[in-house]
């Protein structure tokens, strides 16, 4: 008999295998008995798949799925499978049903819907009678387990595929933030499936891979919350310093945080229902208070078009799809008699985290997370109404405890030390910047720094500016160009100051240095990557087409970055 301590390392072991990897091991153990136990390992060399190509296809909109599929490509065909790589925008519909291996690699964004890369191929199979009898195929989802619609985009994929005739070669695999190793394990499946494919070997469905454990969730106290904007500005700024144990994250990572609704609004809310506050309700398996459910936990203002879809059906009326508040939406059509309070709770949706992107550097601020939260204010019907993070986020007073997570963002990290960056940041887009120039500055970095930002008044709206001239004095930071937009008649932004400095621009990138970009994605983001590549065609002497493939050069090379939102 074997012991119990070697029989829980055999099965710890064991349980890591693939199909083939067992059948090698019952072969080495074979061997073993046979020559008296004194057999040297050899490494197993796989057999030879009888699949000879697949198609990897990817949706993305920061880079993970691109990255990934890039990967998975390279490793098939050091399986000796021909691996064809191809983003869904790239992809030719038409040639769907004619594929016979098809991966997807796809991630989810905003409310549940793909990248907008990926919205041509998503809206093509659902909107189409394909008959895919011939398809064997698998979906890798990328996503947030913050976010209520968790892989949405990936699981409406490989749902419609198996509508349209699919087989799956593996089961959908979810990921969430951290999701290498499941990622890898999927993959693995993958290859596993088919080989069982090619050896005549029927399909089956892969082990159930067991599930991210989640986030890190920190808890945090203020220690400063501060408008970075002067008086008669028309912004309301925070700069906010956080104090938190065994922080772990890096510059270019983002701070996730799930807001508190208004106590206000909760108070208004359970009064028209007519709930008791301190009654109990169970929700997710945990049993709290009303009103810590709908104070910490439910989505309630601006309700999503879908959420109010689901409404209609429970009141049982006809209500126009928009995006409206809980209270104005019970008071206008409110609920019966027989409708419990259950009922409306499932209806509703969790609220769904936000991120800000991180100001700080765990080398220049120990034991501190910033974050830059610009106060989101606008009108409705001539009625001051503010964004629900950003409002409750600048309301937190010093030494208040909250909780938050780190958010990884792998496709947004330092070049190395002795490489140049130019940053590209408006507004908040500053936020990341500040956190690079620390860490550089902090560890001693040489490669050089140029920064480009913008606002509207230089008197009342220059973010962190005693601190971007001390790097600038102190040669942390090369080149420094501000365009504040309002400070004239012509406005004025960051785009034009990089078009005026073009030449030195075109230079920098041509000798190595990597671009950044955050801020608004639109219309921000589009007009700064247009004047790239007018600097790159009237400084590099390019046509159209071939200062586009300079772009695409770079961020080939991971040398082009965005983080916009």
């Amino acid at each position: 008999m074997i012991a119990s301590l070697k029989m829980k390392l055999v099965e710890e072991v064991m349980s890591s295998f693939t199909r083939e990897e067992l059948i090698w091991f019952n072969g080495y153990v074979a061997g073993a008995i046979s020559a008296g136990g004194q057999v040297q390992v050899q490494e197993a060399v796989p057999a030879k798949p009888s699949v000879n190509k697949i198609t990897i296809a990817y949706g993305t909109e920061t880079g993970n799925a691109k990255k990934l599929a890039t990967d998975f490509a390279a490793k098939a065909k050091k399986s000796g499978i021909n691996a064809k790589l191809v983003s869904l925008d790239q992809y030719r519909l038409t040639d769907l049903p004619k594929e016979e291996h098809f991966l997807t690699v796809i991630s989810t964004q905003g409310e549940g819907e793909p990248p907008a890369g990926a919205k041509k191929f998503y809206d093509h199979i659902h909107n189409n009678s394909l008959k895919l009898d011939k398809l064997k195929y698998s979906v890798l989802a990328l996503g947030d387990t913050s976010y209520p619609l968790f892989c949405k985009a990936g699981e409406d994929v490989d749902a419609q595929l198996g509508k349209l005739g699919g087989e799956r070669i593996a089961n959908l695999q979810k990921c969430d933030t951290d999701y290498e190793t499941d990622a890898t394990i999927w993959f693995t499946q993958v290859l596993e499936g088919l080989n069982n494919q090619s050896s005549g070997t029927a399909t089956t469905k892969a082990p159930a891979i067991k599930k991210s454990t989640g986030k890190k969730i920190y808890k945090g106290s203020i220690a400063t919350n501060i408008n970075l904007n002067d008086r008669g500005s028309k912004k309301e700024t925070h700069h906010i310093e956080i104090i938190a144990e065994d922080l772990e994250y890096l510059p270019g990572d983002a701070l996730g945080v799930i807001p508190e609704n208004p106590a206000h609004l909760v108070a208004a809310i359970l009064d028209l229902l007519d709930v008791d506050k301190t009654s109990s309700i169970t929700y997710k398996n945990e049993q709290i208070s009303t009103e810590e459910l709908f104070r910490k936990k439910l989505n309630i203002c601006y309700l999503p078009e879908r959420v109010v879809s689901k409404y209609a059906g429970l009141v049982k009326q006809d209500i126009p799809v928009t995006r409206i508040g809980l209270l104005e939406l019970l008071r206008i059509y409110p609920l019966n008699e027989t409708i419990q309070l259950e009922d409306l709770v499932e209806v509703l949706e969790p609220i769904a985290p936000r991120l800000y992107s991180i100001a700080s550097s765990p080398e220049a601020h120990n034991g501190e997370v910033h974050i830059t939260v610009a106060r989101d204010k606008f009108y409705v019907n001539d009625e001051a109404h503010y964004g629900l993070c950003s409002d409750y986020l600048s309301q937190l007073q010093a030494d208040t405890e909250f909780e938050f997570y780190i958010h990884k963002n792998n496709q947004f990290r330092l070049p190395q030390e002795d490489k140049d960056m130019i940053m590209i940041g408006p507004g908040t887009g500053i936020a990341p910047f500040r956190s690079f120039l620390a860490h550089r500055d902090a560890t001693g970095a040489s490669g050089r720094n140029w920064l480009f930002f913008g606002d509207q008044h230089f008197v009342t709206d220059f973010l962190y500016q005693t601190e971007l001239q001390n790097w600038k004095d102190t040669g942390a930071l090369t080149n420094l160009n501000v365009a504040f937009s309002r400070d004239q008649q012509e406005k004025v932004y960051v785009q034009h100051k990089m078009l005026q400095y073009g030449q030195e621009f075109y230079e920098w990138l041509t000798n190595g240095a990597s671009v950044y970009i955050c801020g608004a994605k639109d219309p921000m983001s589009f007009d700064v990557e247009d004047a790239i590549l007018q600097i790159i065609r009237q400084h590099g002497n390019k046509t159209i087409e071939e200062a586009s493939e300079f772009i695409s050069q770079l961020k080939e090379e991971g040398r082009f970055h965005k983080d916009v939102y």
